[in-house]
Order: structure tokens, then C-alpha cells, then sequence
């Protein structure tokens, strides 16, 4: 038996995290790793005490007709990347990486190219995280340095 890389390794952990995801339109899970530890997890589902969409049957922002990647604060769920980092002490994830995968919960396939929303963005910058790793195919991930985020600032609006 060939033995998998550390990447891949730690996405297939993030891949398991995501079965709790309660959302209807992805599934992401996501962990930190600080010093080849795991210093927390997260998916996506709604705040402690509320109704998961998953529970209601119904995604308000598909119901209200909203595409993919807009208006995220109609959306129930807090995301996975915000849930790791609310589970871990900043000291943890100073210098750390997140692992995140995606899948679409209707077909069980990954969605290759995920990646995280702009408020999940400067979640993860303020945290401290170095890098985040994404999962494309079963074996294939994507590797973002965070200080590309920061540099390529998407809350600017684009020059004219």
C-alpha cells in the first residue's frame, strides 16, 4: 500500500469534517494544522440553536433566487473556515495552514476550484493562517499563500 502525502492526508480529514455539514447547497469542511497538529475543525451549518437548513427543508437564498457567491448575509450557515477558527485560540493558528474541501450535497461530487467567500478571507487573514489548502480532485488540491489575499484585495473596487 502506497502511503499518502501530508496534504492529502489532512484534506481527507477535511473531506470526512464536511459529512456534518447541514447546508443544501455545499458542503464544506475544514481543519487547521499548526506544526502537523490539528488544532481545530469547522463546517458549514447554522448557528447553535437555529434551524439548519438541512432541518427546514429549504435554502432561504436558493428560495430568494440568489446565485452562488452573493449576498452571503441572507445565507443561515456560518462557514467552515469561520467555524475552525472560532474553535481555536489565535495562538494556534498563527502561521498555521487550513485544508477545506467542497462538495455538492445533492451529488456527493467535489466542486474543484472552491474557495473561500471574501468575509471568510479576512477571517482568515486576521487569524494569522499562512496558507490554505483546497481540494480539487481526490488527489489534486490547490495551495493559496494568504498573503496573496492580502495583496490582491478583493474588497477594492476594481481600477478603472
Amino acid at each position: 500500500m502506497k502511503r499518502i502525502d501530508k496534504e492529502n492526508y489532512y484534506l481527507d480529514i477535511a473531506e470526512t469534517v464536511l459529512e456534518r455539514s447541514t447546508c443544501l447547497r455545499r458542503c464544506y469542511g475544514a481543519i487547521i494544522v499548526q506544526h502537523d497538529e490539528i488544532v481545530s475543525s469547522g463546517y458549514n451549518g447554522a448557528p447553535r440553536g437555529r434551524k439548519n437548513c438541512l432541518d427546514l427543508g429549504f435554502c432561504a437564498r436558493e428560495a430568494m433566487n440568489i446565485p452562488s457567491g452573493e449576498r452571503y448575509e441572507l445565507c443561515r450557515s456560518v462557514h467552515a473556515e469561520a467555524n475552525a477558527i472560532i474553535s481555536a485560540a489565535r495562538s494556534e493558528v498563527l502561521g498555521a495552514t487550513l485544508y477545506m474541501v467542497c462538495k455538492d450535497p445533492k451529488t456527493g461530487e467535489l466542486i474543484p476550484g472552491s474557495t473561500s467567500c471574501s468575509m471568510c478571507r479576512r477571517l482568515i487573514i486576521n487569524a494569522g493562517i499562512d496558507r490554505v489548502v483546497i481540494r480539487n480532485t481526490e488527489r489534486e488540491y490547490s495551495v493559496v499563500h494568504v498573503e496573496d489575499w492580502i495583496r490582491e484585495d478583493d474588497s477594492l473596487p476594481p481600477q478603472l
